[in-house]
């Protein structure tokens, strides 16, 4: 299955991502964790993105996209994969579209875990980390409505979004996560 999770910060993704590899075995491709692996494997794109990595500054579309075409023709990426913190933008939707096309691999399913903002700020602030200060976390909630709520859509538009409720317990969630899964999974 070949999957790409989208969810705002405080949603509980990354809790949901470990119970989807737990259960469905897919390869969790994390945007940062191969950012990191590229550059520390010093192939030609991870070398171009640590450039910017070590400015600080946002790696840009095209050297993402080329670390998870490079990614995404390892082995263990043949029986699927869970995309984690990809696409964020509808720049790069498309561009990983047109990948997967060349590769002949569609998505199956865009996974939507939605939270309503009031509970993302409760669980955000009861964290208790350093950077999540009232402020910080409205500027987050802000930057995710602004650039990959539109996402939304544009899977809509696809008929591959689908929408699970992230309110509840943990396990809640996951049996809601594992039906919809499960019918996609056939």
């Amino acid at each position: 299955m070949r999957i790409v999770f989208i969810g705002p910060p405080g949603a509980g993704k990354g809790t949901q991502a470990d119970f989807i590899v737990e259960t469905y075995k897919p390869a969790h491709l994390s945007t940062g964790d191969m950012l990191r692996a590229a550059r520390d494997a010093g192939t030609e794109v991870g070398k171009e993105a640590d450039k910017y990595m070590s400015a600080g500054q946002l790696v840009p579309d095209e050297v993402i996209v080329g670390i998870i075409a490079e990614r995404l023709d390892e082995p263990d990426c043949q029986a699927g994969y869970l995309l984690d913190g990809f696409p964020r933008t509808i720049a790069q939707a498309e561009a990983l579209d047109a990948m997967l096309a060349e590769k002949n691999t569609p998505l199956d399913v865009v996974l939507e875990l939605r939270v309503a903002e009031e509970e993302l700020f409760n669980r955000l602030a009861g964290r208790g980390r350093a950077d999540d200060t009232p402020d910080v976390i409205r500027q987050r909630l802000v930057a995710y409505r602004e650039q990959t709520e539109p996402l939304l859509k544009y899977y809509t538009e696809k008929n591959l979004l689908v929408t699970v409720d992230g309110l509840g317990t943990v396990e809640e969630v996951a049996a809601r996560v594992k039906s919809e899964l499960d019918i996609i999974a056939g």
